[in-house]
């Protein structure tokens, strides 16, 4: 007997998403030309929604929750998941620190003059279309959709399955300040569907619609988008951090320093994963870190010479030093100063996020020119690899990538530029 021909929900999101594409592309003309003052007016707007919509937002949040309780999801996972006042005030507040950046389109990069009188300016303006795919928290519905449009851009959104609720409730409310100014609000969609087959749909570009895609979520996520995609993406895959303490280091500097960069919010991308050690520091370091790190609840795997250094570190594998925990527990090693810690990182990390702790400005130098990472600091904790941190009132995501984007992606990372030339009749001679 043949079965019936299915029609399942797939049939739907492909018609689905090309609608969102096509409105996607329309709006983005009209966003390249829209006035700072009307893209403020509408992140200010939708803050406002925010802020009246909190019943409702907390209403869908619980659904959401109450929906990863029951699935067994970690704890860790429920709370970046759940949403209170507090958090929605913060979402709302974000809003209007990105309207108060500056707008970044239509800004002269440069100009000059060309002897046959040609003017040349390189301006500033949008990238056109971006695609967000994310996972479990709520505000990236926000960020990336205000970030979006203060920098010209339309944005499709996809949100995970597990918060469709609450991105759908906080989306409600960027319509709304969308509409009172009167921007299109195809400017900001969120896809209206959980079926997987949507995020397909958007890797491959929805026929031509999407002009980058940013993947925001875990290690398997990002690596689909970056197998899978037809369209740049700007993305990190891992977050293999180091802190490197150097014989240089004040020792008090060096304990708080790797404290914060490891226990902080260990579960974030720029989270200390490894802590590197100068053979050449004095006695006295090498105890000092390895105890601080254990009284404070975390797990220390290390080497020899850090086994021996207190008898509760258990010993690292050769896997220790290529592995993002996300967890309170960290790698350590002794290695031969400056370049020792250059080759280690070199080695086993991912150019995100790496930092040296060091009284000595040239040993510093060297570091931070020799370290091809996306942010590299000096004296100060890995835990500032955020948009925020940076003055860009938010962010859209770390890029690890060198083309284009690298590090915290803001407003300014989601322009390109054009090349503007004023001329007077000139032609050029054959």
């Amino acid at each position: 007997m043949n079965k019936p021909e299915r029609i399942d929900k797939t049939d739907a999101t492909d018609q689905v998403m090309h609608a969102i594409g096509e409105r996607a592309r329309a709006a983005a003309h009209v966003l390249a030309l829209a006035p700072t003052q009307a893209k403020n007016a509408a992140l200010s707007a939708a803050a406002d929604a925010l802020r009246k919509s909190t019943p409702e937002i907390l209403s869908a949040n619980a659904r959401d929750v109450a929906a990863a309780k029951e699935a067994g999801r970690p704890d860790a996972f429920v709370d970046r998941l759940l949403l209170d006042g507090a958090r929605v005030a913060a979402i709302a507040k974000g809003l209007e620190e990105i309207a108060e950046l500056p707008d970044p389109v239509g800004t002269i990069l440069a100009e000059w003059t060309r002897p046959n009188g040609l003017k040349f300016q390189r301006v500033r303006v949008p990238l056109g279309v971006i695609g967000i795919i994310y996972e479990s928290r709520p505000n990236v519905t926000a960020d990336a959709g205000a970030l979006a449009l203060k920098a010209g851009n339309a944005a499709i959104l996809r949100g995970g399955s597990e918060s469709h609720n609450s991105a759908q409730a906080i989306h409600a409310c960027l319509i709304e300040g969308l509409k009172a100014v009167k921007l299109p609000e195809a400017a900001i969609q969120l896809v209206p569907t959980t079926d997987r087959a949507a995020v397909g749909h958007m890797l491959a570009g929805l026929d031509g619609a999407i002009d980058v895609i940013v993947p925001r979520g875990g290690k398997s996520l990002v690596e689909r988008v970056q197998k899978e995609a037809r369209v740049p993406v700007f993305a990190h895959l891992e977050g293999i951090c180091h802190t490197y303490v150097d014989r240089d280091a004040d020792l008090a500097m060096a304990v708080s320093v790797t404290l914060n960069a490891k226990m902080r919010r260990p579960g974030i991308c720029g989270a200390t994963e490894t802590l590197l050690v100068d053979k050449g520091a004095p006695a006295n370091v090498l105890p000092a870190l390895v105890k601080a790190l254990l009284d404070a609840g975390c797990e220390v795997r290390g080497d020899e010479a850090a086994q021996a250094a207190d008898t509760r570190v258990k010993p690292a594998t050769e896997a220790d030093w290529a592995t993002e925990y996300l967890d309170t527990i960290i790698s350590m090693k002794v290695i031969d100063g400056v370049q020792g810690a250059i080759e280690h990182i070199t080695k086993y990390g991912t150019q995100h996020t790496d930092a040296i702790i060091t009284a000595n400005a040239k040993t510093a130098e060297h570091f931070l020119a020799a370290v091809d990472s996306a942010i590299v600091l000096h004296n100060a904790s890995t835990q500032f690899a955020d948009g925020a941190e940076f003055g860009f009132g938010a962010e859209i995501g770390i890029a690890t990538g060198k083309l284009h984007a690298r590090g915290p992606v803001g407003v300014e990372q989601l322009t390109s530029f054009k090349y503007l030339v004023h001329g007077a009749g000139q032609i050029r001679p054959k």
